[in-house]
């Protein structure tokens, strides 16, 4: 099924790739080429991908390494229930007549 669906997705890429051959011209701090706009268009969503997996990795990294280390400290008792004051219920009125 998995790799069904990969050749799937990498035909809808040569397609798009084939169909969009146009030059167009990319400047990237200071550098300029000329690419077909699918080539570009695919270089774009491909670096905005790893701008997301990179960091979204690493912070998840980060919160497995605190998960471990919690889990491996002891537990702690759970702390002492604290004495709650109720104030006296206010005596009912008495009728003097």
């Amino acid at each position: 099924m998995g790799v069904g669906l990969f050749a799937l997705v990498l035909l809808v890429l040569l397609i798009f790739i084939l169909e969009n051959t146009q030059q167009v011209d990319v400047a990237f701090f200071g550098t300029h080429s000329h690419l077909p706009l699918g080539v570009a268009l695919l270089l774009a969503a491909v670096c905005g991908i790893l701008l997301v997996a990179i960091p979204g990795t690493a912070r998840i990294l980060q919160l497995r390494r605190v998960a471990r280390r919690n889990a491996a400290l002891p537990a702690s008792p759970p702390p002492a229930p604290t004495e709650t004051v109720v104030p006296p219920e206010p005596a009912p009125e008495r009728d003097l007549e």
